[in-house]
Parts: C-alpha cells; sequence; structure tokens
C-alpha cells in the first residue's frame, strides 16, 4: 500500500471467486506482513490461515457476525478481545482436510469506530484483527491502517481505466497472459518513478500523479 505497486497475481477461468484466487497469494506473504482486507476476507479459516504464516490480519467484520457488546473481554474503549469458534459446517471453497486441521477457537480483536456525517445516520464500523496486543496496536492505528485500503481500490481503478486493462484485446489465453504482465510491467515502471520522486522531494508516492499509458496491442 505504500507505494501501490503490484507484487503478484493470480490468474484463473472465468468465474472463479475472488476469495478463492486470494487466498493461492497467501503463499506471497512473508513473516510480519500485515493483510488488509474488506469484509469478504473477514473468515475464520483466513484468520487462521494467515496468522498459521506468522503474518497478521486487518479486515472488516462480516455482515452474517453480529456485534453483542456484552461479548468479549474489553480492553478499551471502542476495543474487546473475541473468542470465534470453528463453524459446525464445512465453508465452501475448504476441502474436508482443510477443515478437519481447523483449530477448535481462535481469539480475535474488535475494534470499531464510528463515522458521523451531518444529516445522516450514524455508522459504526467493525474491524476484526489477529493484532492482539494494545500496548503495541493501538485502536487509532489500527483504524487508519484500514483506512488505507481505500489506495488499493484506487490504484485497482488505475489499472483498470487509467491504463485501460478494463477491455484485454488478445484473442488466445497464452496472449492474453502477456498482455496482463506487460500491463503490469508498465504500472510497475511508473510506480518505480513516482517512488523515486517522491524519495527525492520528500513527498508520499501515492501523491505522484499518474500518466496515462496504452500498452500497443492489435
Amino acid at each position: 500500500m505504500v507505494t501501490g505497486a503490484a507484487i503478484a497475481l493470480c490468474i484463473d477461468v472465468m468465474n472463479t471467486h475472488d476469495i478463492k484466487l486470494a487466498r493461492k497469494l497467501y503463499s506471497f506473504l512473508r513473516p510480519n506482513d500485515v493483510l488488509v482486507g474488506d469484509r469478504a476476507f473477514c473468515a475464520y479459516a483466513d484468520m487462521f490461515t494467515i496468522k498459521k504464516l506468522n503474518c497478521d490480519a486487518v479486515f472488516r467484520k462480516h455482515q452474517s457476525r453480529t456485534t453483542m457488546m456484552r461479548k468479549g473481554k474489553i480492553v478499551g474503549d471502542c476495543d474487546k478481545l473475541v473468542t470465534w469458534y470453528k463453524p459446525k459446517i464445512c465453508p465452501k471453497g475448504l476441502s474436508k482436510d482443510e477443515f478437519d486441521a481447523l483449530p477448535q477457537n481462535v481469539i480475535v480483536r474488535e475494534v470499531y469506530y464510528y463515522i458521523l456525517i451531518p444529516g445522516f445516520r450514524t455508522h459504526r464500523v467493525s474491524l476484526i484483527t489477529t493484532l492482539l496486543d494494545k500496548s503495541i496496536y493501538s485502536p487509532l492505528e489500527i483504524v487508519g491502517l484500514y483506512g488505507k485500503r481505500w489506495d488499493v481500490e484506487l490504484d485497482l481503478r488505475h489499472l483498470k481505466t487509467t491504463l485501460g486493462m478494463d477491455v484485454l484485446r488478445c484473442k488466445t489465453p497464452s496472449m492474453e497472459r502477456i498482455e496482463i504482465y506487460v500491463y503490469l510491467l508498465a504500472y510497475n515502471l511508473l510506480r518505480s518513478l513516482m517512488w523515486q520522486a517522491g524519495t527525492t522531494y520528500n513527498t508520499p508516492p501515492l501523491r505522484k500523479s499518474k500518466a496515462r499509458y496504452s500498452p500497443p496491442f492489435n
């Protein structure tokens, strides 16, 4: 998220769910990485898998999980530790062996905050994270980290819209793969230039403007 560069990708057949593709990318995580994602990633199995890789996660809580103020260990204002229990039925996307390997419970941390917009109903946002130590990871830092997730959406928009990657023009699977890699190569070259400029002038690279570039494909 600091540079906006694309460091890994996964290509699969059409109609493959995003979560299935994302789980294939877990192998690119390195110890102590922190994965930030929206509520679609906030699943029991993903929390366990990411932690098993010696990494951590900050996800928005899935809408299917209700918030109960009286449950969990309160560790601060809008901050508590909650025990999640293993699902009784194997979720879609997991094999039986993967499901059987899950522990009976995991402890996660729930941090919640409120969005106040004049004229609108107060909106509550709950975040689930494996960063349990409040003395090291304050609620404000966790909320700020999740706020940067929007930069990822902007980066994807630049790939699709600014570079014109929303429509692939090649006609065969092999050429489409080459087309995707060329787009990412051009995109990362631009990100490298933005990083160098930001380092030179002490400016965050994500604040630099992006030049429009369209790789030539017939």
